[in-house]
């Protein structure tokens, strides 16, 4: 993934992510940024080519050999063989092992099989030893044959008892028995769940139960290998649910999360991080990369998050919290899961600090700082976990995918990160590295890089009670401001009203008399004149 600088800030293109073949599927580093489909196409013919190569290579040594035998027959003569010796060589050929063949095979020398099989080839000629043609047909057929196809009811058998076996030499009884209780459980679970597919189920439980014989059987496999048979039985199955069965889309995915589940129980303890691989070294190697970047700071990253909001601080925390619990899971879709978790409480982080919500180039940044912050136990080998025994359609596509993506990019921009990524001088990156200064506060640091964390992190709560403390003082100090304006402003008012009282004064005058209501019967002060009295004359009245 080509991973840039910008704006003070992580940027990964989207179609970064998308498979580098073009199909639209989402892409992963484990598969060299093919998806699962697309890889597993260039896989099985890089694979086929080899093994077309190693077959004519078995070939033409077989011709060899016989045609050197045949030569030093005629050499040494017919009647010079005794009868007892004949039968000695025979009874040698049968119980010699092959061992030129399958060596062209493994996983250390499919790369040199050529060379290996002509160092073979002069070491038995030295030691007089000469291969059967049957044998190497055999071993051939048993490589171009699906591995749970191979065995047999003595050799599945076989590898019950071999598993009982290691099952009863592990070190720690109170793990097993804890693991016991969780795979009856997630078995009793399965049937529940199978008894709604009625015949459907009853076939889907008797390949689960042929698939983890045969996975018991081929402990001896690489762990690509393993991984190449689950990938395969997940396909068969799910194809056979669909063009067989006619069972819908939908149930077919939930069928295939329950198969996932019940298989991967049962394996977990073989295929996860094994020791075969270097998945541990992988995780302790990031691990002490993560530690050594714990300077870096949120600004650095351009991280859109704002931890002191407490609800995006409580964000912050629950997704610490969900991507180290994958480490906890058993289950592949259940470590996407928590994946999944992790990433949406950082949205919504994001969405909380700007008001708005969350782009991808905000989101990639902030999933960065949180792995560093958190520091997620055996992060590698969670990963490879997901890769090699995750149902394929969930990370080709969906959102689980989309975040598991993003999390395979996280992990390889803090291998990588430099100083050029955090916009720093690589002066600057270098003393941060090793201890002799931090971003935050430079001259605290001037001890040497030899003292103990303990003191180093006084220092640090020393810092943070310092900043505590200025801005408590600033509060302080913004209260009495905001007190001692209230008190101004409380006298100005009283002294403008006491200028317009002196400058207009209030003169009281005394209540007039209230004057007497006009209907009013006043006879003896009324001093109004006596009405009109109508007065008659000769004639009419006049008046």
């Amino acid at each position: 993934m080509n991973l840039k600088s910008e704006r003070r800030g992580i940027h990964v293109d989207q179609s970064e992510l998308l498979c580098k073949k073009g199909c639209g599927y989402y892409g992963n580093p484990a598969w060299q940024g093919f998806c699962s489909k697309c890889w597993r196409e260039e896989y099985h013919k890089a694979r086929q080519k080899q093994i077309q190569e190693d077959w004519e290579l078995a070939e033409r040594l077989q011709r060899e050999e016989e045609e050197a035998y045949a030569s030093s027959q005629s050499t040494q003569g017919a009647q010079s063989l005794t009868f007892s010796k004949f039968e000695e060589k025979k009874t040698n050929e049968k119980t010699r092992k092959v061992t030129t063949v399958k060596k062209f095979f493994t996983a250390s020398s499919r790369t040199g099989a050529k060379k290996v099989a002509q160092e073979n080839i002069v070491k038995q000629g030295q030691l007089g030893r000469e291969r059967n043609a049957d044998n190497i047909l055999r071993d051939l057929k048993e490589i171009f044959t699906p591995s749970w196809e191979l065995a047999s009811p003595t050799e599945v058998l076989a590898g019950k008892l071999k598993a009982e076996i290691q099952e009863a030499k592990a070190p720690s009884p109170s793990i097993n028995r804890q693991a016991s209780i969780e795979t009856d459980r997630v078995s009793k679970e399965f049937i529940e769940f199978l008894k709604t597919y009625h015949k459907p189920g009853q076939d889907i439980y008797k390949q689960c139960k042929l698939f983890l014989d045969t996975m018991n059987h081929k402990r001896d496999l690489s762990i690509e290998e393993q991984s190449e048979c689950a990938q395969d039985f997940y396909q068969n199955v799910a194809e056979k649910l669909q063009t067989r069965w006619k069972v819908s889309p939908e149930k077919v995915e939930k069928a295939m999360d329950q198969i996932e589940k019940y298989i991967m129980t049962r394996q977990y303890k073989y295929v996860f991080c094994p020791e075969t691989t270097d998945d541990e070294k992988k995780d302790l190697a990031v691990q002490k990369r993560i530690r050594a970047l714990h300077w870096v700071t949120p600004q650095m990253l351009c991280v859109p998050v704002n931890e002191e909001i407490p609800e995006v601080s409580d964000m912050v925390v629950k997704a610490i919290t969900d991507i180290i619990e994958m480490d906890s899971k058993r289950v592949p879709r259940d470590k996407l899961a928590c994946i999944t978790k992790c990433s949406k409480h950082i949205f919504n982080a994001i969405k909380i600090t700007k008001n708005e919500p969350a782009s991808a180039d905000d989101f990639l940044p902030t999933l960065i700082y949180i792995v560093l912050k958190g520091n997620p136990p055996r992060l590698q080998s969670n990963i490879q976990y997901i890769t090699r025994f995750c149902n394929p359609s969930r990370l080709m596509t969906g959102e689980d995918g989309y975040y598991f993506t993003n999390l395979c990019c996280a992990v390889a921009f803090i291998e990588k990160l430099d100083a050029q990524s955090l916009n720093l001088s690589q002066e600057d990156f270098d003393r941060f590295m090793t201890g002799q200064t931090s971003p935050k506060k430079q001259e605290s640091d001037s001890f040497s890089p030899d003292v103990c964390l303990g003191v180093k992190q006084m220092y640090k709560n020393l810092d943070l009670l310092s900043q505590l403390n200025e801005r408590q003082e600033r509060i302080v100090n913004e209260a009495k401001k905001l007190e001692k304006d209230l008190i101004d402003w409380t006298d100005g008012i009283t002294k403008e009203v006491q200028d317009i009282v002196e400058k207009y004064p209030l003169d009281i005058k005394p209540k007039n008399q209230a004057l007497a209501a006009i209907d009013s019967e006043n006879v003896e002060n009324d001093k109004l004149p006596p009405p009109l009295q109508p007065q008659v004359y000769a004639g009419t009245p006049v008046v």
